[in-house]
């Protein structure tokens, strides 16, 4: 033990680095026809994607991230008004009197403004085309017939950057509607219990419109290794980031 601690000591002196696993990429790069689409993870269910020297947000969460060092908001996308989705201090940080928020029926009864997309719905805010998704559970319960995101209430988003289409689910499970969706090039599905999916259930919904790209999100104490092996041979590309 003391030889080890010598050793290091002397390899920290002589200046000679020491390995460290790698962190991951606090942001992606996605090539599209109008530009390069940035991805930054921000962490949980948070987001931020830079085109067009646009920021758009989606979930801002103040627990997970300093927002007030980061460029204020063009567009601000609520998927639901749970607590760690809709966080008015983070919105407070990012977002002024003018900037356009897209958002649910509940999450406007907070925020007080906003564009109200339901499902099924589509517009386009600040220049991005944004279509509205359903989002919600079968299976996980609050309690008895009460699903911890009912029917019809929660959005996920499917925004369009050039010639490439990125999902992102919000808190759903695999739901049947996952099969209507066309020509996703990014996802974003989440993975923790007892809110949203599995890793198993995440594999099926990937598999149901087979992104070209995959990030687990929002995945908790989910181990996202499981889902890069359920997914091994599918030919959707799983990138893990730190996004708990």
């Amino acid at each position: 033990m003391i030889a080890e601690s010598i050793a290091l000591t002397c390899l920290i002196v002589l200046g000679l680095a020491v390995p460290a696993k790698a962190a991951p990429p606090a942001s992606d790069d996605i090539a599209t026809s109008g530009g390069v689409l940035r991805i930054f993870f921000i962490g949980h269910g948070s987001l931020r994607f830079e085109y067009g020297g646009k920021n758009i947000y989606v979930d801002p969460y103040a627990k997970v991230g300093d927002y007030s060092a980061m460029p204020p908001a063009d567009l601000v996308l609520l998927t639901h008004e749970h607590q760690d989705h809709l966080d008015v201090a983070a919105l407070d940080k990012i977002a002024g009197p003018d900037t356009p928020f897209v958002l649910t029926g509940a999450c406007l009864q907070a925020v007080g403004r906003g564009m109200v997309l339901e499902n099924g719905q589509a517009a386009v805010v600040a220049g991005i085309p944004v279509e509205a998704v359903p989002a919600y559970n079968i299976v996980h319960m609050r309690a008895p017939d009460t699903p911890f995101h009912p029917k019809g209430r929660g959005n996920g988003y499917v925004l369009t950057f050039g010639d490439v289409r990125v999902y992102v689910a919000g808190d759903t499970e695999n739901i049947p509607e996952m099969a209507d969706l066309r020509n996703i090039d990014v996802a974003f599905l989440p993975m923790n219990l007892p809110y949203t999916m599995t890793p198993e259930m995440t594999a099926d919904a990937a598999k149901r419109f087979k992104p070209k790209v995959l990030y687990p999100y929002h995945y908790g104490d989910t181990d996202p290794a499981r889902l890069v092996a359920l997914l091994k041979d599918s030919g959707i590309e799983v990138r893990v980031r730190e996004l708990r």
